[in-house]
């Protein structure tokens, strides 16, 4: 299997995307497609499938030998790694290889030709840590339009990333310096990618750059692994039936992993993430001092009653 393409020396410009795959054979020709109209063409994509039984694996190799310039299989680790773990493979190749940015891609959506070019317009040259989100144009499994996602407008960034992901995972962009910092940790098993990139690069004071236009047609249909409720009421409904316990062990297990990787972050950050593991050591009150922390709330008034109620209790 050929090794990822490395970029050229000082090259800014070349992106890594970054696909994990997994029984998705009926869909990857279209995505497939919408890589390669991208107005930004200086990509290359790096792909490792997660134990399919489909004819996935031999889609991706043909296509990948018939564009090798363009495409690399990541073979290591080898086996079932789940989403996470197979991302995250993914990402430490493209740190490896010494790309400039990388940009995770779901198997069963579409990218809008500008997805690319207006993530990275909006990454620029920042030096720092940083990393790109949009929304997504929900559609069926037909590609019909059903509506937009939901807005990021909102708290955003650190202790706020601890109580909900915004940054959904197939519009992320992460730059190299985010690429740097994410690719040597190690996130809970019980934590999607996206979320854990979200929260590092927010704990360690980089940059979150929101767009608000849809970039992506994201399918919804019964296989998804992550929906989009494509109301406040739905997402509510959604939260009231993973309920508290589900939602308090990815709080905890987010936290605990945050706090091995706390020499990355600075004095303040460090000291609001012992304020809130000390609360989960403890009983109400100190949950309530926790709580005072600024931002530490979520996108909307309902969802941040149910996430202080959950946490007081959970």
């Amino acid at each position: 299997m050929p090794a990822a393409p490395t970029p050229a020396k000082g090259d800014r410009a070349k992106v890594a995307i970054l696909l994990s795959t997994y029984n998705g054979a009926p869909y990857l020709p279209a995505l497939l497609g919408s890589f390669l109209a991208q107005t930004h063409e200086d990509w290359v994509l790096l792909w490792r499938d997660d134990g399919s039984r489909d004819g996935t694996t031999t889609l991706m190799r043909d296509w990948g030998a018939a564009r090798p310039d363009r495409c690399a299989e990541v073979a290591d680790p080898q086996g079932n790694q789940g989403v996470t773990g197979s991302f995250m493979a993914l990402l430490r190749a493209a740190h490896t290889a010494g790309f400039a940015q990388a940009a995770f891609a779901d198997q069963d959506d579409v990218w809008l030709p500008e997805k690319l070019a207006w993530g990275l317009e909006a990454l620029g040259t920042e030096a720092a840590p940083a990393l790109y989100c949009a929304r997504q144009v929900l559609v069926d499994d037909g590609l019909t339009r059903i509506g937009l996602s939901a807005s990021l407008a909102g708290p955003a960034g650190f202790p706020a990333c601890l109580t909900q992901n915004i940054a959904t995972g197939n519009t992320v962009i992460l730059n190299r310096a985010a690429l740097g910092l994410i690719a040597p940790t190690a996130p809970p098993r019980e934590c999607w990618h996206d979320w854990w990139c979200y929260l590092m690069v927010t704990a360690a004071g980089g940059r979150l750059l929101r767009d608000e236009r849809g970039v992506i047609l994201y399918r919804q249909h019964a296989a998804n692994v992550v929906g989009a409720p494509t109301s406040a009421p739905r997402r509510a409904l959604a939260a009231l039936r993973r309920g508290p316990a589900a939602f308090m062990l990815v709080f905890r297990k987010n936290v605990a992993a945050l706090q091995k990787e706390a020499d990355a972050f600075n004095p303040d950050t460090r000291q609001q993430l012992e304020i809130i593991a000390e609360s989960l050591r403890r009983g109400p009150v100190a949950r309530l001092r926790a709580l005072r922390l600024p931002g530490f709330t979520r996108n909307a008034r309902l969802q941040t009653a149910l996430f202080r109620l959950w946490f007081l209790i959970g």
